[in-house]
């Protein structure tokens, strides 16, 4: 099974059902602010995200790709805890590193193999 990133608030949605938002996101371990993000669709930090998949029970491999995902092109997002600090130029250079250091390791692997 495959999810989309985009799958992950309405999941929560889902779940949450008639529980209020504070009782789901206490469930959780996180604040209810940042439960009332991730279910409207913004993107949360790795912590929050792994929090939220264990909620779900969902494995989080299910949302950053398959070997399915291999055959795309391959793209790099940054998402920062709300830090509008980070100008979008250097987004992209720290996308583009992390794309680097991910070819460099599976090109490592395959020689290993």
């Amino acid at each position: 099974m495959s999810l989309r990133l985009s799958e992950l608030g309405p999941l929560v949605r889902k779940k949450r059902g008639v529980s209020g938002v504070r009782a789901a996101a206490a469930e959780v371990g996180i604040s209810s602010a940042t439960f009332s993000r991730v279910e409207n669709g913004q993107m949360p930090d790795l912590e929050t995200f792994d929090k939220v998949c264990e909620w779900l029970h969902v494995d989080p491999t299910e949302f950053l790709g398959t070997a399915r995902e291999a055959q795309k092109p391959q793209v790099a997002a940054v998402h920062f805890k709300k830090d509008r600090a980070i100008d979008p130029a250097t987004a992209a250079s720290l996308a583009n590193v992390i794309l680097a250091a991910h070819t460099a390791l599976k090109a490592r692997a395959a020689l290993t193999e």
